[in-house]
Parts: C-alpha cells; sequence; structure tokens
C-alpha cells in the first residue's frame, strides 16, 4: 500500500471534508461519562490546586462543549509575587464538530499576548508503547514556558494535524462522532529545560488514563 507524501494531505482532505460532508452533518452527538475535572490530578506533589474559569467571550470562540482548566501552584513567592513553582492545564471537550464549530489548533493559538514561539517539535510519552505529543517552547521577554498538547477521543490519542482531521472526517462518515478533547500543559522553564519537560510528562501521564475515563466510549 503506497503511503501519501505529506505534502499532498492538504489536498485530500479538503477533499475529503467536501465529499464527506453529510456524513458529518448527520453525526451522534455523544456525552462524557464523568465530569472533566476528574480527568485532571486533584493536587501535584508540593503543588495545590485551583480551577479557574474562562470568559463567556472566550468560550464561545473555542466553541467547547465542556472544558477544565486547572492551575497548580506552591506557595513560595518570588520578588514579583509569583508562585516559583506552577503548571497548568486545559481540556476542552466538543461532543460534535461541525463546520464553524472545531477544535482550534494551539499551533495557532499559542503565539500571542507577548508570547513567541520559538521551537515547535514531538515529545514521545512514555505509556502504551510510546505516545507522541506536540512539543512547544515559548518565550515572553525573560519568562520561558514548555507546552506539551494533544488530541484525544474515539479511542485514540493523536498529534498530528493533518492525521487528526483525516480520523475526523474518516469517523464522521464510518461511525457518525466526531466527539474529542483538547489537552494542554503549560509549565514554566526555569533553568533547564529538560526538568521542565520531565514536570509537564509526569502530569500528562496522569491526564491521558484520566481522559480515556471520562470520555464517550
Amino acid at each position: 500500500m503506497k503511503v501519501l507524501h505529506s505534502g499532498w494531505m492538504p489536498a485530500v482532505i479538503l477533499l475529503l471534508g467536501s465529499a464527506l460532508s453529510f456524513g458529518i452533518s448527520q453525526q451522534r452527538v455523544m456525552e462524557l461519562e464523568a465530569p472533566l475535572t476528574e480527568a485532571l490530578p486533584e493536587d501535584l506533589p508540593g503543588l495545590e490546586s485551583r480551577d479557574l474559569e474562562i470568559s463567556d467571550s472566550e468560550a464561545q470562540v473555542a466553541g467547547f462543549t465542556d472544558y477544565a482548566l486547572r492551575v497548580y501552584e506552591n506557595d513560595t513567592l518570588d520578588e514579583n509575587g509569583e508562585p516559583t513553582q506552577w503548571a497548568s492545564v486545559y481540556l476542552g471537550f466538543y461532543d460534535s464538530q461541525t463546520q464553524g464549530r472545531t477544535i482550534h489548533s494551539p499551533r495557532n493559538c499559542l503565539p500571542g499576548s507577548g508570547w513567541e514561539a520559538l521551537e515547535s517539535t514531538t515529545s514521545r510519552l512514555p505509556i502504551d508503547g510510546g505516545v507522541p505529543v506536540n512539543q512547544y517552547l515559548l518565550q515572553n521577554g525573560d519568562v520561558r514556558a514548555l507546552v506539551l498538547y494533544w488530541y484525544q477521543g474515539r479511542g485514540r490519542v493523536a498529534h498530528d494535524e493533518y492525521m487528526v482531521k483525516w480520523d475526523l472526517f474518516r469517523d464522521a462518515a464510518l461511525h457518525q462522532r466526531t466527539d474529542e478533547a483538547l489537552a494542554r500543559i503549560v509549565v514554566p522553564i526555569d533553568g533547564d529545560p529538560d526538568e521542565a519537560l520531565e514536570f509537564a510528562t509526569s502530569i500528562a501521564l496522569e491526564v491521558i488514563p484520566g481522559l480515556n475515563r471520562v470520555l464517550p466510549d
């Protein structure tokens, strides 16, 4: 079986999107098995958690059905009054995706508000034989942060934007399902980037099985 060259993927997906539009319009709406917050660890070692709310205007732009946004912080503050260690985890769930209401790729949303993307790559998580996720390095002035994000749902954990769209169209046509979640983890880089990656990875290893428990079967 021949594998399509990656350069052809955008055109193929565009054609599939047109051909399968009827199947997508007839999709089923899938409900969560449990609240998204149950997919997140309550606390992390040495850190306490608090849940944040997303404004109505931001929620309308994102278009999700449900979300969870949890910040983990220690109680030691730096000279600016900020926690010396922290992490944030965002989960956005879509019970179905239609034209104009799909998951927004963090690839397009991460740069902004003073943040600049310095590097993008993939990181392989030591779970289920190795699961690749997207990894970003961001900088805002003297502050740097590491981001991990991936797509999860319908029995898959995926990172490749084109393959995510391919699976979306295929499942819409064959199974009338387009439910999916976006998971994003942000941690600061204070010194060694490998330590930040290890910290973010430890969180991801809890979030992935947590999402598997709450997402639709």
